[in-house]
């Protein structure tokens, strides 16, 4: 099982980042071989459609499921048709929320925003 982060540093001990679509790096960690992939976040620099691009990435990586404070819709469009669940994250590194994970102990993210489109709330 491959379990991904928005993550601020390439590091286990990065804090998760709060922005899904424009986090520096992603985190992909394997359950089973206990290794931890860092992958550069090409779609930070995207004018728009981040989060999109963002889900792609973990979706390109394989990863089962996804731990991020918060997610838009788009991208959520994204990750769903590829069986990607997703659960809030907790305050604290990319480590803490790995083992809090393996622990049962977080909550699917059932709070997912419109995004941020530029459309003046339409």
């Amino acid at each position: 099982m491959k379990i991904a982060i928005p993550v601020d540093e390439k590091a286990l001990e990065s804090n998760v980042c709060v922005s899904f679509g424009r986090t520096p790096y992603f985190l992909i960690y394997d359950v089973e071989t206990k290794e931890s992939t860092f992958i550069d976040n090409t779609a930070a620099a995207s004018t728009g459609g981040a989060g999109i691009k963002a889900a792609q990435i973990i979706v390109d990586n394989k990863a089962d499921v996804l731990l991020t404070p918060r997610l838009g819709e788009n991208a959520a469009d994204v990750l769903e048709p590829a069986d990607i669940k997703i659960f809030k994250s907790i305050a604290g590194t990319a480590k803490e929320n790995i083992n809090a994970y393996i622990n049962g102990k977080l909550s699917l993210l059932d709070e997912i925003h419109s995004g941020f489109h530029g459309h003046g709330g339409n």
